[in-house]
This record gives structure tokens, C-alpha cells and sequence, in this order.
């Protein structure tokens, strides 16, 4: 039958004919679901992978990250720039690993429409034939509910029972095959909406307390997921040194915590206001993201674990290099107790050389005008004249002009 095309149709479609011959092949819709639930799975392996490396990207940051605050302090709009621009060095999507974690809430969307309307997607019926239908089973007796939003999935049930009528009020359908829906699974009619008044039971059974305990248990294994999840992203988080940093890890799991408890109140809120189909394909979601997270942990850590073997192999090495230094600032502790040093400046080491080497060219001058008896040389200045003791320069030459014009006034 042709559908009244809207744009979301060209995703709900789609997913009605998977999930009708999911049904068709399986016999059992709760079945049909959770393979449902597993193809979509493999049809977002990919991002998937990419979400998840992305996520251990951003759990190995956390040294990184640690240092940007050391250097900007108080600073958090250069603290910001010099994070972003780090994301980005390192191919790494703040928000990427988030994105793949939401794609199956955002397909949880059109699925259900698809569950809520089965005539229309899984049954191929316009939206008139199926409202008709609705209308002749409610006639008929059968007590709909009050919300006109399941009037379909809980009619499709009845299909077999009114047959003739249907036919009657639709005769182009005389010759298509309406065997209904059979909504049953574990006991528990999946078209049915949870009520979360267990109080206000009529009956204490297995089909009114299991369908109360699927949203709660949706609920549950949303929660476990995400906490694994968590806990499988914070197993890298190393510091610089390659070994597994608490502090890291706890830093990582600030930035995600909000998931943790999120995603199932989400889960449990969905369970206890939409059909009780949409519990069960939220429980596979969750068992499968479970299931590939392991995987994915396992895969990717490998290279993690050699980076952390080559940086715990350089801090050992630095370690040692440490260890030898500090070896021999003891032994010179040792030998010098007080701590007495000399000046190890090299402009004053070269100025105490050239004092001593000047000294020893005095006491060597003096022993020998010693040994041929004469005085001592009196102290001059550089000129060697005592009345004009600054003009002596690099060029000076006392017998340039032939004599000293001190000498020649003597005379």
C-alpha cells in the first residue's frame, strides 16, 4: 500500500520492512526486536569504533590537560584556547565520543512511531484503512485504552476475530493476507504501555509484574553499560610517567558522569510511558553496547599499553640518571661537609689565574734583582712616571720621540 510519504518516512519505512520480515522470519516480535536491535548495532559499527577511540583519546589527555592548568592558572579563556588547540593536534572531537553514544536514542525515535503504528509500517495499510480498522474493533467491543496513540498496536491483535467485518468495510483489501500482530513475548504483551502503580494492580501475575519490571530493568541494564563503559575508558588514563593514574581516571569520568545517570532515568522514563517494545529493544541496546565496548577496549589498548611501556622505560631511564647525580651530590656532601665552595664563575676563575700568574711574575722579577744585588723596583704606575700615571695606553712607547721629556729637564 502506498504510505502518506512525510519526511520521516524515509527512515520509518525502511525500518517497518526490516522489522516485518525480522517478524515474519522469527514468529515472535520481541525476537524481532532484539535482532532489530542488533543490526542497527552493526550498521553503526564504524562510528561506533570511531566514538569509542575518540573517548580513550580524551582519557589519555588528562596529564596534558593537567599541565595547561598549572601554566594558565586563573586564566580560563587561554586555558580554553590551549585545550581546544591540544583537541585538535591530537585529532581528538570533544564531543565525538557522545555523538555515537546518542545515535541509537535518536533512532529509538523513528522505531517508535514504526512500533505504535504497525498497520501502517509493518502491515503496509494507509492511515485510513488501519484509523477504519481501529474504529470496527472498538465497535466490536474491545476496550482500546484511553490513549489513541497504541489504539493500533493493541487492535492489531484482534485482526483475526474481525476479519469478515474488516473485509466487509474494506473490500480492496478482500485479497491481502491480515493475519495481525501477534505482540507476545515471554509471556508479556509488548503492546501493552507499563503502569508503574504496581499498588493499583488488579491482578498480581506474571503478565502485569513483568511488564512493570521491563522499563525497571531497561533502566538497570542502561546503568551498568554506562558505568562499564566508563570504567573500560578510565583503564588507559596513564600520567607521563605510562602508569595508571587515578587522578586521570577520575578526571576522565567528571566529564561523562552526567551520562552515567542520564541515559537510564532516560531509559526508565521511555519504559513507563511507551509501549513495553521499546524496553525491549533499549535492554539490547544495552547489552550489545556492553558487548562492544569489551571488544572495542580490548582492540584498541594494545597500542596504549606499548606507549605506556615506552614511557614507563624513559622515566625509569630518567629515574636512574637521577639516581647517579644525586649518588654524587652526596659523595661531594661528604667530602665537603660545611658546604665551603669556591666561586665557579669562569670570568672570575680566569681573573684569579691571571692575579696569581702576575704575582708569581713579581716574586720571580724580585729574586732576581735579588741575585744581582740590586733594589727593589719601586711601584710605578702603568706610565712608569709618577707624575703623569694615566697616559700609558696600548700604544704607548716611553722612547718614541728618543728620550723622556722628563729626563731632558733634568739635564
Amino acid at each position: 500500500m502506498i504510505l502518506a510519504f512525510s519526511l520521516m518516512d524515509i527512515i520509518r519505512v525502511p525500518f517497518g520492512y526490516i522489522l516485518e520480515w525480522l517478524y515474519n522470519w522469527t514468529a515472535n516480535y520481541g525476537v524481532a526486536l532484539i535482532l532489530f536491535s542488533l543490526i542497527v548495532k552493526l550498521l553503526l559499527l564504524y562510528p561506533s569504533a570511531k566514538g569509542k577511540k575518540n573517548m580513550m583519546k580524551m582519557s589519555r589527555m588528562a596529564p596534558q590537560l593537567k599541565q595547561l592548568e598549572k601554566k594558565y592558572g586563573d586564566d580560563k579563556e587561554a586555558y580554553q584556547r590551549a585545550t581546544v588547540a591540544l583537541y585538535k593536534e591530537e585529532g581528538i572531537s570533544p564531543t565525538g565520543g557522545c555523538l555515537w553514544t546518542l545515535l541509537p536514542l535518536l533512532i529509538l525515535i523513528p522505531l517508535y512511531t514504526v512500533i505504535r503504528q504497525p498497520m501502517v509500517y509493518l502491515m503496509h495499510l494507509t492511515m485510513e484503512q488501519a484509523e477504519t480498522i481501529v474504529e470496527i474493533i472498538k465497535a466490536g467491543g474491545i476496550e482500546l485504552g484511553k490513549q489513541e496513540f497504541y489504539h493500533q498496536m493493541i487492535a492489531a491483535n484482534y485482526i483475526p476475530q474481525f476479519l469478515p467485518q474488516i473485509r466487509e468495510a474494506l473490500p480492496e483489501l478482500a485479497d491481502v493476507a491480515l493475519e495481525g500482530i501477534n505482540f507476545d513475548f515471554l509471556g508479556i504483551n509488548l503492546g501493552m504501555v507499563p503502569n508503574f502503580k504496581i499498588w493499583a494492580f488488579e491482578v498480581y501475575n506474571w503478565a502485569n509484574v513483568g511488564l512493570f519490571l521491563l522499563p525497571v530493568f531497561s533502566a538497570g541494564t542502561q546503568f551498568l553499560s554506562s558505568l562499564l563503559t566508563q570504567k573500560l575508558n578510565s583503564s588507559v588514563a596513564s600520567n607521563e610517567k605510562g602508569e595508571k593514574d587515578k587522578a586521570s581516571a577520575d578526571a576522565v569520568n567528571q566529564t561523562s558522569k552526567s551520562l552515567l545517570y542520564m541515559m537510564p532515568l532516560m531509559s526508565l522514563w521511555i519504559g513507563f510511558v511507551m509501549p513495553a517494545a521499546l524496553s525491549i529493544y533499549w535492554i539490547a541496546q544495552a547489552v550489545f553496547s556492553t558487548l562492544q565496548e569489551v571488544a572495542f577496549t580490548a582492540i584498541f589498548r594494545k597500542g596504549y599499553d606499548e606507549e605506556d611501556a615506552r614511557r614507563q622505560e624513559i622515566a625509569l631511564q630518567k629515574a636512574m640518571e637521577e639516581a647517579e647525580k644525586e649518588r654524587i651530590r652526596a659523595l661531594r656532601r661528604a667530602e665537603n661537609p660545611d658546604g665551603i665552595t669556591e666561586n665557579t664563575s669562569k670570568k672570575k676563575q680566569k681573573l684569579k689565574q691571571r692575579e696569581l700568574a702576575d704575582a708569581a711574575a713579581r716574586e720571580y722579577a724580585a729574586k732576581q734583582r735579588a741575585s744581582l744585588g740590586l733594589e727593589p723596583e719601586e711601584d710605578l704606575p702603568l706610565s712608569g712616571i709618577a707624575d703623569r700615571p694615566f697616559c700609558k695606553g696600548r700604544a704607548y712607547q716611553p722612547d718614541r720621540y728618543g728620550r723622556n721629556t722628563y729626563d731632558a729637564a733634568d739635564e
